[in-house]
């Protein structure tokens, strides 16, 4: 059973899976022991593994080594191009100002100020001494600065003045008065203008007593400015704050529209090419989250392997996916947004398949389905939100197989709404009755599910370990399932 098992399991991992595999390991690692640890761990798998005769062929054997070879290199790469490390040319206490060029769009938190990033080119102090710097600095801004950042843009020029602040957290700015030195590219610009049209009619439906507008908001272009603060609270205090950040889940639902609209018209093929197209304008235009870069990039691989015939499995492009990504985005590999992203679709694709074959005939299958796919991501994120916010909140994995779907359906409904508010006819009115309701519905389903309390974990490595032992024990129990299945099949 455990040869047929490793088989089955085993085979379907091909190259990449192995590169990316190695990556993690070589990318992650900061200590020559732990590199050592992981080159030996891989060498006893690969051992094992032929032990039982699945590598017939050398050949196969030395395709898997070379890919972890490659993959090795590769993360070694990634990780010395990772340059997010401020430096600043005068010591830190006399600094009073710093320039540079402002990285992504600027944020209006809960108390009012701005946050944003800054690609630093300089610094300067009290003396009036000037040098170069160089990183990516956390900025607060000014509230009265807000306005005329978000304006300008991403890419605009910005100088600073304020005071410098570094600790074990990391250096931040907190700006006084800000001065915008240059203009955006004319690219970003027109993103920019394009931005601040949508969120203008968002404002004017909000201005109409439509609660929703500023929820499709951050649904659509990730802006959170203007949701109520409990209603955000209430996403996070009930396992669910993922559906807010934009990812995978928010480009599928843009896909799925593509799709049913130029499938019919174009084919499948030429309907994916212009898919890819608009889905990457999407991207540009909401911003290339780490979430939403990984989806974006594991299309455009799904549409080269469609066009190309070329065939290739779900586990296969997510591998592909984070090579490429930590390879030109490097500075995300640390991330939590980017780490949650590929640990929870890799949950989904190894485990949740496993789950729902153990749940099959047991609870309706449109049930199981979602129910499965939302323990695996579950599972196999513990470790990491324990690390980060040292609390589990299992509430999430019911809340988010009913929010969801309901904020699938909001995000196709205020898009109609967007749409049609351009018409010169009310139309859009009876969206914004819908969307009413269906805000309304979300809004008390968080309500309910925020008051059931979380896990406080104070030992991470506690549920790392627990997770690889659950984690084994489904692919074993599904393993064995399945056998029993195909005997029972085979006995009818």
């Amino acid at each position: 059973m455990v040869d047929i098992f490793l088989w089955k399991r085993f085979r379907i991992v091909n190259p990449p899976s192995y590169a990316a595999l190695a990556m993690i390991a070589s990318y992650y690692a900061h200590t020559a022991f732990v590199l050592l640890l992981c080159a030996f761990f891989i060498v006893i798998v690969l051992s094992f593994l032929t032990s039982f005769h699945i590598f017939k062929e050398s050949k196969i054997f030395l395709v898997i080594l070379f890919s972890l070879l490659i993959g090795f290199s590769l993360g070694i790469l990634a990780r010395h191009g990772k340059d997010n490390n401020v430096q600043m040319g005068l010591l830190h206490e006399n600094i009073n100002s710093v320039s540079g060029t402002l990285l992504e769009d600027p944020r209006s938190l809960q108390t009012g100020i701005g946050y944003g990033i800054l690609s630093l080119d300089a610094c300067g102090s009290h003396n009036g001494l000037r040098a170069d710097a160089s990183g990516n600095l956390a900025v607060f801004f000014p509230e009265d600065s807000i306005r005329d950042l978000k304006e300008f843009g991403r890419g605009s020029g910005l100088y600073l003045e304020g005071t410098f602040r570094s600790d074990s957290r990391g250096e931040t700015f907190y700006a006084n008065s800000v001065h915008i030195t240059a203009p955006a590219s004319f690219i970003e610009s027109f993103r920019t203008s394009l931005r601040l049209t949508i969120l203008e009619r968002f404002s004017y439906m909000q201005g109409n007593n439509s609660d929703w507008a500023a929820f499709a908001s951050a649904l659509l272009l990730g802006v959170r400015d203007n949701l109520e603060t409990n209603f955000s609270e209430n996403f996070r205090s009930s396992g669910t704050s993922h559906i807010l950040a934009l990812s995978g889940m928010h480009l599928a639902v843009i896909s799925l529209l593509l799709s049913l609209l130029l499938k019919p018209l174009l084919g499948l093929r030429p309907a994916a090419l212009v898919g890819a197209v608009f889905i990457s304008l999407y991207v540009f235009l909401a911003g290339a989250q780490p979430s939403l870069l990984r989806a974006l990039i594991m299309y455009l691989i799904g549409v080269f392997t469609l066009w190309t015939s070329l065939k290739t499995k779900a586990l296969s492009l997510l591998a592909l996916a984070f090579i490429i990504q930590l390879l030109f985005q490097n500075d995300s590999g640390t991330t939590i947004s980017f780490m949650l992203s590929y640990l929870a679709l890799f949950g989904m694709l190894t485990m949740g398949k496993s789950i729902n074959n153990l749940l099959e005939g047991k609870i309706p299958m449109l049930v199981s389905s979602s129910l499965s796919y939302s323990i695996a991501a579950f599972l196999i994120t513990s470790p990491l939100v324990v690390y980060f916010f040292g609390t589990l909140r299992p509430v999430g994995i019911i809340a988010g197989i009913i929010i969801a779907p309901l904020c699938t359906l909001f995000m196709i409904l205020s898009l109609a709404a967007l749409i049609f508010s351009f018409v010169p006819l009310p139309i859009w009115n009876f969206f914004s009755l819908l969307l009413d309701f269906l805000y309304s519905l979300i809004n008390r389903i968080l309500n309910v599910t925020s008051m059931l309390p979380g896990i406080n974990v104070r030992e991470p490595f506690f549920i790392v370990i627990l997770s690889i032992i659950i984690f084994v024990f489904i692919l074993l129990l599904s393993a064995w399932d399945e056998q029993r299945r195909s005997k029972i099949a085979i006995f009818n």
